[in-house]
């Protein structure tokens, strides 16, 4: 018997949210190998005059990160940032603790600079709030943006920059609910402690964005009143308030694992429940939005209190290998956060470079790998508004999830850029799909390119032998006729549309 057909029906009236302009945006951490032997290589023939690996750097500029958040992560609530400043040869050699190994500390804050301005993304730093103090934080807001006239401004001017570098975004620390946190803290302790760093980091600079610490994961027991006890506390001290996940499918269930959308989208609404609450109860005109600063499949993240003492510099950790179901999760994640775009301000894919990362690094060049992909087509493409699309589609059987529908999908509407881009997965591993388009308002005059990413095998892999097993590739647009298109999925499917608007 054939498959149903699926509808998606596209209506420009129907939107959801602008997209925040630092929606797509990255993580890079002091762990394993993302910083050195991922981003900075100096020793590598591939590298430039600063240590910066030319190849990498070409592949972040096609991802197009709107910000990078650095530098953690575990690493950051032990990190003393005066380490990674001033001249590299008196920098100090320190054990890290959180991953434990060895940090050189020869790649610190003008250095990630530099990177942010070669790739053309705005800095996303974190302060201390484990080990380090209030006072830590406001000195680091200091240096990087107060102007020259004070002892930190000073001292940056003295390690060759004079202007201020103007960071807009600040993480108030990292996951302090978790207990393997260095300086790991209680909710109302760590709510008074970035209240009060909040505090000083904006006496220092009124113009910052602050972003509070959620809650380390839906699976940790004191989710999510962990959220409405820091943020009754920090509520008219911040402007975002994080969120972290990791997916995995250990358990070998394609099937759910394709669904694991549900889930995201269950934790958003979760949590935009808790800011609704927290603004009403203390009566607040201010609004907090949601930054998603750490998401992605991870199978061999190592608990950090079960990291093995290797103490040696930038060992290989988790360097997952990524492959088609894992890209079909990505995309239909990067779905959910054009579903959510109301509430969902920035969302940091973690991390950038070898650690869990769509980007691998050995001494003669990289991998791009299957999560690439769809990262970049969303990066590239979703601009404008987020519209409320409306799905029909048959349904396909999961253990975790009962029966889902078969087709995920978000769409994204710029007026401005005269483009309309449609994001399309098909979950089934066997059905190939019929859809219909139908536009019911701001019909485009034609659907100029198309783009997919397909396989017979969820488990099908990129290596540096065979690099383009997994990637997207274009496809013959769809004709568009009196607001309607037709194409046909098949399984394990990715699917983009690129249609151009009429003139306004």
């Amino acid at each position: 018997m054939p498959t149903p057909t699926a509808h998606l029906y596209l209506d420009s009236n129907r939107v959801i949210s602008p997209i925040s302009p630092v929606l797509f945006s990255g993580f890079a951490e002091h762990m394993g190998r993302c910083i050195y032997g991922g981003i900075y290589d100096p020793g590598s023939p591939l590298a430039d005059e600063r240590g910066l690996r030319r190849d990498v750097l070409a592949a972040l500029r096609e991802l197009n990160f709107r910000t990078i958040r650095y530098p953690g992560g575990n690493f950051l609530s032990a990190y003393r940032w005066l380490d990674g400043v001033g001249p590299r040869d008196q920098r100090p050699r320190r054990r890290d603790l959180a991953w434990q190994s060895i940090e050189s500390n020869q790649f610190g804050t003008h250095e990630f600079m530099d990177f942010c301005r070669e790739i053309n993304t705005e800095p996303m730093l974190g302060v201390n709030l484990g080990t380090g103090t209030i006072q830590d934080a406001a000195d680091l807001v200091e240096y990087c943006n107060a102007p020259v006239g004070t002892q930190y401004a000073d001292l940056r001017a003295a390690h060759g920059q004079a202007e201020p570098f103007g960071v807009r975004y600040w993480c108030l620390g990292n996951e302090m609910d978790g207990w393997w946190q260095l300086g790991h803290l209680e909710a109302a302790d760590y709510g008074h402690k970035a209240r009060e760093a909040a505090k000083m980091m904006r006496w220092h600079d009124p113009a910052v964005k602050l972003i509070s610490c959620g809650s380390a994961s839906t699976w940790v027991p004191t989710y999510p009143e962990w959220d409405r006890t820091v943020l009754e506390i920090c509520w008219d001290q911040v402007d975002y308030h994080s969120m972290h996940y990791y997916a995995e499918n250990v358990a070998n269930d394609t099937a759910s694992f394709l669904a694991r959308t549900l889930h995201f989208e269950n934790f958003v609404d979760t949590l935009a429940g808790v800011l609704r609450y927290v603004k009403a109860r203390l009566r607040s005109k201010h609004d907090v939005y949601l930054s998603w600063d750490e998401w992605n499949v991870a199978y061999k993240l190592t608990p950090p209190d079960q990291v093995k003492r290797d103490w040696v510099e930038a060992p290989a950790i988790a360097e997952e290998i990524y492959n088609l179901e894992d890209a079909l999760v990505v995309a239909q994640w990067l779905n959910v956060f054009l579903r959510k775009a109301d509430v969902v301000k920035i969302t940091s894919i973690a991390q950038i470079v070898n650690v869990i990362a769509p980007i691998l690094t050995r001494p003669d060049g990289l991998l791009k790998q299957s999560i690439y992909y769809p990262l970049v087509l969303f990066s590239q493409l979703a601009s404008g508004h987020s519209l409320d699309v409306l799905v029909q589609s048959p349904q396909v059987d999961t253990a975790q999830y009962g029966a889902v529908p078969m087709l995920d999908a978000a769409a994204a509407h710029d007026v401005e850029n005269g483009r309309q881009a449609i994001f399309i997965v098909n979950r089934s591993q066997t059905e190939s799909l019929p859809l219909d388009l139908h536009w019911q308002a701001a019909v485009p005059t034609h659907i100029e390119r198309a783009f997919q990413m397909a396989g017979s095998d969820p488990k099908a892999i990129n290596t540096f032998e065979n690099p383009n097993v997994v990637t997207t590739v274009p496809i013959p647009a769809p004709r568009l006729v009196d607001g309607r298109a037709e194409l046909r999925l098949p399984p394990l499917s990715f699917t983009v549309i690129d249609a151009r608007l009429p003139s306004p």
